[in-house]
């Protein structure tokens, strides 16, 4: 019997049981028929933060931003793309921390844009500030293996 992972929906954050061995050919949501692995960051809410951040088995990268943050928009587009390298092996999601404050308040979050990466809900690394693509993969496979080690 081979192992399974516990996987939010992207679309509708229900839980699904996918074998590890498929992570890489993705796979259907069972409720929303959507596809599990869409390479472009979620976007959290209250709503679906804790089934991607502590019901997962898929480690969870957390961009803490706001519209009004500068460095926040010019790094958009790099975590988007970082989305595409580094899925199926960890989620993406970005969490406005105005909309979101009870959120970005529990974790502390005092500049923006911050990284924070979580694994079944255990904060893992944290990183602030504003990067390029190549550097925020670097940096989320370095922490995820460090943890893994």
């Amino acid at each position: 019997m081979s192992e399974s992972k516990i996987v939010a929906c992207p679309t509708c954050a229900t839980l699904n049981r996918l074998p590890a061995g498929r992570l890489g050919t993705g796979g259907t949501c069972g409720r929303c028929k959507g596809a599990l692995f869409q390479a472009t960051p979620v976007v959290l809410t209250a709503a679906n933060f804790d089934a991607h951040a502590s019901k997962s088995d898929l480690p969870l990268l957390v961009d803490f931003w706001a519209a009004w943050c500068g460095p926040c928009r010019q790094m958009a587009p790099a975590f988007a793309q970082a989305a595409g390298e580094l899925e199926p092996a960890m989620r993406l999601g970005k969490l406005d921390t105005e909309a979101e404050q009870a959120i970005a308040g529990r974790y502390g979050i005092r500049s923006i844009p911050t990284l924070i990466l979580f694994h079944k809900g255990r904060e893992i690394a944290r990183q602030a500030g504003a990067m390029p693509p190549a550097a925020i993969v670097r940096w989320a496979r370095e922490a995820a293996s460090a943890t893994a080690a």
